[in-house]
């Protein structure tokens, strides 16, 4: 099937023009930039998206590549059946596409945890089927994240096996076992996929990252650091980094820490607020995440780090919550709704939602890099998805970036409704998300 999306703006993280996209069984088959029109066989699409017709009073919407989110909690398998929850598969999913998502990374903290190859390519399935994203569930590194013995990734084989996951994480709890960890990095080694690490444990983010970063290097692995949110965690990713990049340039290669690989992620949440922030909204109930909302200087400290590379990706750590639970102390917020916006707000506008000049952080090619190429990369997609190119997979976003909305949770498809931005103004607004070529969302 041809589709056909016409005056946009389209921006990756390289590209940054005007042009019309041409779509062809679900792969971006031609791109055609300035002016040039519609051929007149071009016509007979099945599908013809005209961005001037979406957006009629201001410049011309853009198109990116639909974002990539490493690191996201979906509830599901989550409660016995018939009790009420706060997310499952389909809430998720409408919610990742109404944020512009199209492949999202889902954490094994479920109910039963996902700790073995059925259960992740049960839930992978199930996905498939509704058609929403591309989900790929982790495993966990401990059978049912109990630390105590290693999972089903002892019995990952990447030429046999039904379901090879994109990453491996012991979600918020890393290993307690130094050996047990050393064990779970070196069969993320033999597969060739890199574990994600909360760094949570003992509530020490700093001296947690140190410790992962020395058992990475022992196993040569990829190690990935999940949601960081303090200045001393960043220089310490960015010196790990310096000696990498250092013993390449000089070619060396000591037998401990060959193949070690480091990138890590941030949060929105953490980008744009502080603990002012959670005070204001409840430290204890719905101001409440792990890792908590930080001071000014550390928020400055990450905003720095993107900018001079040391943060690679913006992941959403998407965690709904039932208000009971939110109330209770439930840790996370809902993020996949809000993801863009605010860091587009915040970074790409330099938090001017008023008229006048706008002072710019980051540009959006760079935004784009950081929400979608960079994670494409990372699991395996780099030539896939994440870019606007001939071949790529058509993947897409289209946002009105001129457009502001005030954040009004209770209009999320997810079930969760914990924002800390709500009552917000942002801009940028997802007009519309399409997946494989086909559209499964729009305003």
């Amino acid at each position: 099937m041809r589709t056909i999306l016409t005056n946009f703006h389209i921006i990756d993280e390289e590209t940054n023009t005007i042009g019309d996209l041409i779509i062809e069984d679900g792969k971006i088959s031609e791109i055609q930039t300035g002016k040039q029109q519609i051929n007149k066989e071009d016509r007979n699409a099945a599908i013809i998206i005209d961005g001037r017709s979406l957006s009629p009073f201001r410049e011309l919407p853009v198109l990116m590549p639909a974002f990539v989110d490493l690191h996201a909690h979906f509830r599901d398998p989550g409660l016995p059946e018939g009790v009420p929850t706060s997310e499952v598969l389909e809430s998720a999913s409408l919610s990742a596409v109404a944020g512009g998502f199209g492949t999202v990374v889902c954490m094994a903290n479920t109910k039963p945890a996902i700790d073995s190859i059925e259960k992740a390519g049960a839930l992978k399935k199930r996905s498939d089927v509704l058609g929403l994203v591309d989900l790929y569930p982790v495993l966990s590194l401990s059978k049912n994240l109990e630390g105590k013995e290693l999972s089903e990734i002892i019995e990952i084989s990447p030429n046999e096996s039904s379901y090879i996951p994109l990453m491996l994480s012991e979600d918020g709890k890393d290993l307690a076992d130094d050996e047990l960890f050393l064990a779970a990095m070196k069969e993320a080694k033999r597969i060739g996929i890199p574990v994600s690490c909360h760094c949570d444990l003992g509530g020490d983010e700093n001296n947690a990252i140190r410790r992962v970063i020395e058992l990475g290097k022992k196993a040569g692995c990829h190690i990935h650091i999940a949601h960081v949110s303090t200045r001393e965690a960043v220089e310490t990713i960015r010196l790990a980094k310096c000696e990498i990049s250092a013993k390449t340039s000089a070619n060396v290669k000591a037998t401990a820490d060959t193949g070690f690989t480091l990138t890590c992620e941030v949060m929105p949440h953490h980008l744009c607020l502080t603990e002012e922030d959670a005070k204001r909204l409840g430290e204890k109930t719905w101001g409440r995440v792990n890792p908590p909302l930080r001071p000014e200087a550390d928020r400055n400290a990450l905003v720095q780090a993107l900018i001079d590379g040391t943060i690679d990706a913006i992941a959403t750590d998407h965690a709904p919550h039932s208000k009971v639970d939110k109330e209770a102390g439930a840790p996370g917020f809902s993020g996949f709704e809000t993801a863009f916006a605010s860091v587009y707000t915040e970074l790409v506008r330099g938090h001017n939602t008023g008229d006048s000049d706008k002072t710019s952080i980051i540009d959006l090619r760079r935004l784009s890099s950081l929400m979608s190429a960079n994670p494409a990369r990372f699991l395996g997609f780099g030539s896939d998805r994440g870019r606007i190119l001939p071949g790529y997979r058509a993947d897409l976003a289209i946002v009105d970036t001129e457009a502001s909305w005030i954040v009004e949770p209770g209009n999320f498809k997810s079930r969760g409704k914990n924002s800390p931005f709500s009552g917000f103004r942002l801009f940028g607004k997802i007009l519309m998300t399409l997946h494989k070529g086909q559209i499964v969302f729009g305003q």
